[in-house]
């Protein structure tokens, strides 16, 4: 009888592991996944950035050599372009929270709620296949069980009754 007792318990602290160090693996893989997401968003932006900014020195030294022409001095079409940069740069600061941080908020939060929805999606479907199982009182049809620190009975009593 403490036989039966001894290996059960041995055998829930083994399947305790076991559970314990494959949710342990599920949230580094979770972490990864976010991480990963995040990164390819900050990569993304920076991409962008990057391009915009090319774009508007090789536009500023076009209406600096345009300018130039215009005044017969170059000197004179480069400062106006720097002016220009300069008041670009002023409104920029000015309406930073409307051109920059707000929008970079809503595609932030944007990015979280799609997580989330498809998450919470992806719940209501296991769900409702579970209620549907259940209202016809049916097995459930797939071979692996929906939880994965799921144990049969069947298999827990002949774990301990082998003994």
């Amino acid at each position: 009888m403490e036989d039966n007792f001894g290996n059960y318990f041995n055998q829930t602290g083994k399947v305790a592991r076991e559970y314990l160090e494959t949710r342990l693996d599920l949230i580094k893989l979770q972490a990864a996944g976010k991480l990963s997401k995040a990164l390819g968003l900050f990569f993304s932006l920076t991409m962008a950035f990057l391009l915009f900014f090319f774009v508007i020195v090789f536009l500023g030294m076009v209406v600096g050599f345009w300018i130039g022409e215009m005044a017969g001095s170059f000197t004179i079409g480069f400062s106006c372009a720097a002016g220009l940069f300069v008041v670009l740069f002023v409104v920029i600061l000015l309406f930073r929270k409307q051109l920059i941080q707000r929008p970079l908020a809503r595609l932030l939060i944007a990015e979280l709620v799609d997580e989330i929805t498809d998450r919470d999606a992806e719940s209501d479907h296991i769900h409702a296949k579970r209620e549907r199982q259940y209202a016809r009182k049916e097995e459930p049809v797939d071979d692996k069980p929906e939880d994965p620190g799921y144990v049969p009975d069947d298999e827990a009593t002949e774990n301990t009754m082998r003994g």
